[in-house]
Order: structure tokens, then sequence, then C-alpha cells
């Protein structure tokens, strides 16, 4: 299937896969662009077409302004991606990315769309809140906490030129997660897969349960050794556990 030209201001696909078994679209983290994202549509295709989420302000889309209302970013993705769903699809979002990936399946499956599957990694039940403000604080303080969490290329935010590409970008991204609070209202039918690391300092195991709350059917919980960013350390594993519950 083509993607439209609104879409394909927002979504980037890597690996064309029109006899694809379903679709996976992926919403990167707080910083995140939709190269993170690479590796895995090469794993999943052909079985499985990636479509990956780019947000404003980074990357490709460097020139643009971030977005830094979650509401706002997930109205605007709901109305670009629901043209571009027909058949089984599925979400994936890491950190922000789940809230992103769960407001937009609200968006979606009010409208009439059904996914096969929610899979929010790294990130708290939208009930479950902290009062974080990291996004308040100065530009050191700020990449600190990327560097603390270890994210991909964490390390080349001592560059003082990518600094000053991704910091506007990556304090919209804070923002908006942090600032993100869960409006009451219809949740999701699909299922819900919640992923966690295990020593996350984000989230808790307890925190990523409450995923089971926001929706009417079935719920699960899975739990890896690492951080915050334990994915990167269990990429293949997690490939298969997407692939799954795709193709099953």
């Amino acid at each position: 299937m083509t993607i439209s030209l609104d879409a394909a201001e927002w979504v980037r696909r890597f690996h064309r896969a029109p006899s694809a078994a379903a679709r996976l679209v992926c919403f990167p983290h707080a910083g995140g662009a939709a190269s993170y994202f690479h590796p895995v549509s090469a794993a999943l295709a052909p079985a499985v077409e990636v479509l990956a989420v780019q947000y404003p302000g980074r990357q490709d889309r460097h020139a643009e302004t971030p977005v830094d209302d979650l509401f706002v970013l997930a109205d605007r993705l709901a109305d670009v991606l629901a043209p571009e769903l027909a058949g089984p699809v599925a979400f994936f979002g890491h950190s922000m990315g789940a809230s992103v990936a769960f407001e937009v399946a609200r968006r979606l499956e009010a409208r009439g769309t059904r996914l096969l599957a929610l899979f929010v990694s790294g990130r708290r039940g939208p009930t479950v809140h902290h009062d974080d403000r990291v996004h308040e604080k100065g530009d050191e303080e700020l990449l600190a906490e990327v560097k603390r969490l270890g994210g991909t290329g964490a390390a080349v935010l001592d560059d003082e030129d990518i600094r000053s590409m991704v910091l506007p970008a990556l304090r919209s991204d804070y923002k908006a997660a942090e600032l993100y609070h869960y409006r009451p209202g219809p949740d999701v039918a699909c299922p819900i897969v919640a992923l966690v690391g295990d020593s996350d300092p984000k989230v808790t195991e307890a925190e990523a349960r409450e995923w089971a709350a926001r929706t009417s059917a079935a719920f699960e919980l899975k739990t890896y050794p690492g951080g915050h960013f334990y994915l990167n350390d269990h990429t293949a594993a997690i490939i298969r556990l997407i692939s799954d519950r795709l193709t099953a």
C-alpha cells in the first residue's frame, strides 16, 4: 500500500512488505526518531511491515517546531494514520512513545479501527503520575538525565553541534511526557502487552502492571533484565514476541 503525502511527512517505511500479514506502527521515546526502529523493520520484514513515526523537530524534520503537548501530538497522528491502517495493525511505543501510542489507539478505536495489540514499553500505566520536571531544568541537567538512562546515541551528546540540534526536540518531548495526565474515557479493546526492564529507574513492574486497567481485552507483562533501555539488549527476544503475536 502506498503511503499518502500527508502520512509520508510523519511516517517512515524502511522495508516495503506488500504481502505482510500485519503492520506494526512504532512510536519513539523522548528525543528519539524513526530511525531507532530501522533494525526492527529489517528483522520483521517481510512477515510484518513496520511504519516508524517521525515526530517534528528531529532528523529530516529538524527545522520544524517540536510538539510539546502529547494530546495535540496524538490528535495529529490519529488524523494522519487513520487512512493508512487498512488491514491488521498493531502499535509499539517505548517510554513517551507508549503514551502516544495509547492515546492514538484510543482515538482510532473510537473511529472503528481495531488493533491486534498495543505493546507499551518502559512506561508506567497512564493513571500513575510522577511529578517529574526534568524539562524545566537547565541544558546540562537535561542531558545528564538522558545519559543516565543510557539510550542509544547518548554518548554523542558530548558533541556541541549535535547537542544544539537535539536539545529543542528533547526538551519538548520531556515536557509532553511529564505533563501528560490520563483523561477518563473509553480505553482500548485490544490486548495490551507491557514490557519493562527490571531495574528501570523510570517505571517499576507494579507501575507497568497498571496498564491492565486500560484494556477490556487480555493483558500481559513481560519483564527483562536491564534499565530504561533494556530493549537495546533484548532486541531479538522482543522481535520474536511481536512476530509471534502478529503472525499467529
